[in-house]
């Protein structure tokens, strides 16, 4: 009777001592290698982008920053290594501990949060289409607030090719769409960067680009010829992005979370949303004031 007490207490002990573990797993890594690892994607400005020889920059970098101040508070020494990450790879890789945080412009879902955990939302958008003045006009009439208005010099294809981002929820979101719905002609591109799908918009590869509209904003003004472009008014999904997180480490997220509460209530929040996005700063502002977690 006595050996199956201990042995009982010896499975509860481990028990407890392996939960306890799973719990400061992140901050225990970090502190081991002093440093915190900063995974981001290159190519969803204003949220991550970098230059040749700099650091990472954009909104999501600058709240990731907010969580590393946040760390340092227990480890003044803490070193920031940025790592830069795909779509196809960055959520195995703070799954498998390679990297302790995600930033861009990532969409939380169901199937997402099987491989990793998030921060309260950091952005709320939704997927619209980029298109040339030129397009078709069930395109037009798709994602603009407005009649169609089509070049007559442009000669029309019968059958329509539509650009995604490969790997993002919208392109899989789309594609799902248009399996669907076996009649239609129209055609998905895969593209690895948004650059390259908007070269493809302007060489009349593809007649539209579907993408979120926060990224859109950003990317037109990168276009050769903006004034021939325009932006989808109409949004089709419903995107929260936030900072990816390794599962079962409650403490490290709340961590995160205090860190972005604390920023958002911060009078230097909003002058920050004014740097990334303009005019709209007030509106974002308000939405993600009205998503953050109180205390």
């Amino acid at each position: 009777m006595a050996k199956c007490m201990t042995r009982l207490l010896l499975v509860k002990l481990a028990l407890c001592l392996s939960a306890f573990a799973a719990g400061a797993a992140t901050l225990d890594t970090i502190a081991q290698r002093n440093s915190l690892r900063i995974g981001y994607i290159a190519d969803e400005a204003p949220f991550s982008s970098v230059k040749a020889g700099a650091d990472p920059e954009g909104y999501a970098i600058e709240l990731c920053g907010k969580i590393a101040d946040e760390i340092e508070h227990q480890f003044p020494d803490l070193k920031r290594e940025y790592v830069q990450m795909t779509l196809a790879n960055g959520f195995d890789a703070v799954k498998d501990g390679n990297v302790d945080l995600l930033c861009g412009a990532t969409t939380v879902n169901l199937k997402r949060r099987e491989i990793v955990d998030f921060s309260q939302p950091i952005f709320l958008t939704g997927a619209t289409a980029l298109l040339r003045k030129d397009s078709a006009d069930y395109l037009q009439t798709m994602f603009l607030d407005k009649p169609a208005v089509r070049a007559v010099s442009q000669r029309i294809a019968s059958a329509h090719a539509i650009g995604a981002r490969a790997s993002t929820t919208t392109g899989i979101a789309l594609r799902e769409a248009l399996e669907t719905t076996p009649a239609s002609k129209t055609k998905l591109a895969d593209f690895e960067t948004h650059e390259e799908g908007l070269a493809a918009l302007e060489d009349h590869k593809i007649d539209a680009y579907i993408a979120d509209r926060a990224l859109l904003i950003s990317l037109v003004k990168r276009a050769r010829d903006p004034s021939s472009l325009e932006i989808g008014d109409r949004l089709f999904t419903h995107e929260p992005y936030a900072i990816a997180l390794r599962r079962d480490d409650a403490d490290f997220r709340l961590l995160a979370d205090r860190a972005l509460t604390n920023f958002y209530l911060s009078d230097d929040f909003l002058p920050l949303l004014e740097h990334y996005f303009g005019a709209e700063a007030p509106m974002l502002h308000t939405q993600v004031i009205m998503e953050h977690v109180p205390y």
